[in-house]
């Protein structure tokens, strides 16, 4: 079962976490990068690149979470988690705990006994209701799980905003974020992708953009 369900999991396609399908050769947070950092995760025929735990990036991909954990905030980006490191950003593995408000759509579900999982690079998640998807610890007898494969499926286009009173590039990034942010804590968004989009969309409205 693909992480597309309506009661459990949104798509980002608002986020612009998705931008082509889920494949083999897909390499999540394309941002700029020394040498080769990727890592390909096979598990679960998830098939997928990342950047190594440890990478450190110069700036964020586009799109990307701000997760409160703590005393500070965590980045979230199609399953891959950054930390603040002085003035860039370090490739971490997600502390158990902490919450996401929605699943990119290339997930893995995972059965272990009678309990679902969801996967993505290295991290498995359980539905915390209401708040999203939790980081839990490798569940036991992982090894033997049942994966249920997603075939790959085209992600809803990315929303085109145009910016009506000729706002920046930088400012109309920054408005994005933070209606991003702004539509994670609207609890019907939570369950329900086209309601994020819609949410995003009538708070950048409210900015001065136009999302088509």
């Amino acid at each position: 079962m693909r992480c597309r369900s309506t009661l459990l999991c949104a798509v980002l396609g608002a986020l612009a976490l998705a931008h082509a399908p889920a494949h083999a050769d897909r390499r999540h947070g394309d941002h700029r990068r020394g040498g080769d950092p990727w890592r390909f995760d096979p598990r679960y025929s998830h098939n997928h690149y990342y950047p190594s735990v440890g990478y450190v990036a110069y700036g964020l991909p586009g799109g990307s979470l701000s997760i409160a954990f703590g005393t500070g905030h965590l980045f979230f980006n199609s399953g891959v988690w950054f930390r603040p490191y002085a003035d860039r950003y370090v490739v971490i593995a997600p502390p158990v705990g902490v919450l996401v408000p929605v699943l990119p759509p290339d997930c893995v579900t995972v059965w272990v006994g009678n309990t679902m999982y969801y996967y993505l690079n290295g991290a498995y998640y359980l539905p915390a209701p209401g708040r999203g998807f939790a980081v839990v610890a490798p569940p036991p007898s992982v090894e033997t799980a049942q994966a249920n494969v997603p075939a790959p499926i085209k992600p809803p286009p990315t929303p085109v905003i145009y910016p009506r009173n000729g706002q920046s590039p930088a400012q109309t990034e920054g408005d994005r974020q933070e209606c991003n942010r702004w539509a994670a804590t609207q609890q019907a968004a939570l369950l329900d992708a086209d309601v994020f989009q819609r949410a995003v969309a009538a708070c950048m409205d409210g900015r001065g953009y136009t999302v088509r």
